[in-house]
């Protein structure tokens, strides 16, 4: 896959491979090596070992959707702040799609990173941290994004072709992708911390919304208040504000959800 992004660093060390187990293992591999640069792209289009959040696999159909793992070096942030580039590269995606979807209001980055197009998931990003003392010494951002496959084995998911009945080059829709994220990452870098937060929120699913939650293994209604610096969820329930790690609560369909 040729790709040419318009950026500083970010895709201007590009690896492809036409078949790897995992795009983030290969980039940690690489990382381990001392091989990728600072915006080194691992890049393929079958991946046979993909891996999502809380430990799921993430599943593409081969050389339909975009694979792909970013390296950088975030130095510049502190270990407790890693919650602060999870919040920049879910915001580039989310700019990323709405360059082919529009300002569309179901577009929506769901805690803490998936792409949600209303009830359906449009792409998920997995990001490995390497620390070193109290700083980040690499992170890797793994990226999956639903492009052009047209059938997928759970209703939850949905691309891009689903939604606009297009088929669309990978190779282009690659290159903004790098660059949405290189602009993303470069704001973080210059400590627009609250302007990103701020962004964030405003396109955050469920935010200030009353909706079905299972806690402590019962339903709840509750409502997204916000995103703590440690990146837990917070949630009011029974008018108290509660915090949420990633195994501690799950989304319930709303009753007026197909």
């Amino acid at each position: 896959m040729v790709i040419s992004p318009q950026t500083l660093f970010t895709g201007q060390q590009l690896i492809w491979l036409p078949e790897c187990a995992s795009t983030n293992t290969e980039a940690q591999r690489l990382v381990g090596q001392n091989r990728a640069t600072d915006g080194c792209v691992v890049i393929t289009d079958k991946q046979t070992a993909g891996r999502g959040q809380r430990g799921n696999r993430w599943e593409a159909q081969p050389g339909e959707n975009l694979t792909m793992s970013v390296v950088w070096r975030p130095t510049f942030l502190a270990a407790p702040d890693q919650f602060q580039l999870s919040q920049a590269v879910a915001l580039a995606v989310y700019d990323w799609a709405s360059g082919m979807l529009g300002p569309d209001p179901a577009l929506r980055v769901k805690w803490p990173n998936d792409i949600f197009f209303g009830e359906q998931k449009l792409g998920g990003i997995l990001i490995e941290n390497t620390l070193s003392g109290p700083k980040i010494q690499s992170s890797i951002v793994g990226l999956g994004l639903n492009i052009n496959q047209r059938e997928f084995a759970v209703p939850t998911a949905t691309s891009l072709a689903c939604l606009t009945g297009r088929q669309y080059a990978l190779p282009a829709l690659a290159s903004r992708l790098l660059e949405c994220l290189e602009k993303r990452y470069l704001q973080l870098r210059s400590g627009q911390v609250a302007a990103l937060h701020r962004a964030y929120l405003k396109v955050l699913y469920r935010y200030q919304e009353p909706h079905l939650y299972e806690v402590d293994g019962r339903a709840v209604t509750g409502r997204i208040r916000g995103v703590d610096e440690a990146g837990q969820l917070l949630v009011e329930i029974d008018s108290e504000l509660r915090h949420f790690g990633l195994q501690q609560i799950k989304y319930l369909p709303s009753p007026q959800s197909p």
